[in-house]
């Protein structure tokens, strides 16, 4: 930790605000989202379709709105996106836990994921603006305070939703107002460098007119496909062997925990051995064959029979292998996530970066969804045909091609040099 910190401290004080802004974004938000269903079903007893309804039009109303956040971002500057996401989502939250109609309810629902939409692509490409040359280096940190706040948030939230959990939506609602304070404050005002394409239309036309980046983003798809199994395949795994009583919950809350320590801990080294030894391109398919072997240990032990309820044995046998997928998952996540976000300034040749961000996000998203049907669908039809290594074999071949897509690319060179996105 020391080298992290003495590397933060080498930046400027805007990539070093940004740093702590996104660790303060997910700290705010991880302690109050992980509850939030709960709190719809059981305190307000509201049916199952419409909490469900709830957090889908969150999920839709972010990656929906992707790409009209960074469209704003790059035509009125990163900082304006920034603030108005974190007040945002200060009213998003606040609403949250104080009205109990299902119309308020989906309305600060939509907030808080529009929210999102405005400020995370412009943070992304604000920090790469400022951080330079040294991009790869500061997306490795962005990673290493992005996932203390994922780790933090719901330890934070646990402790106020045992008090009440409309006192956890309202020091959430604080965090993002104090938020919004600094940097409206401290942060510089920074705008990114444009084309000659003029409006909303041309900005799209622009982006969409760099093949390079698409196929960038559509081979990238697979990785967030695999990243996401960590909240989905993976603790359903262990609820399917170790049950749903105090056993199951604790190997879970490894899954999580043992994921964003990694993280903390690796992020840096693993990335400088990288920026040493690899090429951008050659890093980021590695951290796919990474990722794609991550479900290896659970194909293995597929053949194996359950053990007894209750054994030390059937403990094991829910908790191992999650777990060493979930560390193989979080260290092809580490050897790819800097030089993937750098990958995405240089296809864009260092123009409409938030737009190209925003575009990029929304693939991703509309990609996780389908794969996360698709995963959902094969773990049904692995239990109903009694061959449990169905999902894992599945998530290993997505691996496998989105690696060898990603080599495709670099191999070409369509990685390695900008492309041209002048309007």
């Amino acid at each position: 930790m020391k080298k992290t910190l003495a590397q933060v401290r080498g930046y400027d004080r805007s990539v070093q605000l940004l740093l702590a802004n996104q660790f303060t974004i997910n700290l705010g938000f991880y302690m109050l989202m992980p509850y939030l269903a709960q709190h719809l079903s059981g305190t307000l007893g509201l049916a199952g379709w419409v909490v469900g309804l709830v957090l889908g039009v969150r999920n839709f109303s972010q990656q929906g709105m992707f790409l009209i956040g960074g469209t704003l971002a790059d035509r009125f500057g990163y900082k304006p996106l920034i603030v108005a996401g974190c007040l945002l989502r200060t009213a998003g939250f606040a609403t949250l836990g104080l009205v109990d109609s299902v119309a308020a309810l989906l309305a600060a629902s939509a907030a808080t994921g529009f929210a999102g939409a405005l400020f995370n692509p412009a943070v992304r490409a604000y920090l790469a603006a400022d951080a330079g040359e040294r991009r790869v280096e500061a997306f490795a940190l962005f990673n290493v305070f992005y996932q203390a706040g994922i780790l933090l948030g719901p330890l934070v939230g646990m402790l106020l939703t045992g008090i009440d959990f409309r006192l956890t939506c309202l020091v959430s609602a604080a965090v993002f107002g104090l938020l919004s304070i600094v940097q409206i404050r401290a942060l510089p005002t920074r705008r990114g460098r444009r084309t000659a394409a003029t409006g909303v239309i041309g900005q799209w036309r622009t982006v969409l007119a760099n093949r390079a980046f698409l196929l960038f983003a559509g081979a990238m798809t697979g990785a967030y496909v695999l990243s996401f199994q960590v909240y989905l395949a993976l603790p359903l795994e262990v609820r399917r062997i170790g049950g749903a009583g105090e056993s199951g919950t604790v190997a879970v809350a490894l899954l999580f925990a043992a994921s964003g320590l990694v993280t903390i801990l690796g992020q840096t080294r693993i990335t400088d051995w990288c920026r040493r030894h690899l090429t951008p391109g050659q890093a980021l398919v590695r951290g796919l064959l990474f990722m794609g072997s991550a479900f290896v240990p659970l194909v293995a032990v597929s053949a194996l029979p359950v053990p007894t309820e209750g054994s030390a044995g059937r403990w094991l046998l829910a908790a191992v292998p999650p777990l060493l997928a979930a560390l193989l998952l979080a260290v092809g996540t580490m050897i790819a996530y800097p030089f993937e976000m750098d990958t995405v300034v240089r296809l864009a040749d260092d123009r409409l970066v938030a737009t190209h961000y925003g575009l990029y996000n929304t693939v991703c998203g509309i990609g996780i969804t389908l794969g996360n049907l698709l995963t959902g669908a094969s773990l049904d039809a692995a239990r109903a045909a009694g061959v449990p290594a169905l999902p894992w074999l599945a998530l290993l071949a997505l691996g496998l091609g989105s690696a060898a897509a990603l080599h495709g690319l670099h191999r070409t060179g369509r990685l390695a040099r900008p492309q041209p996105v002048g309007g």
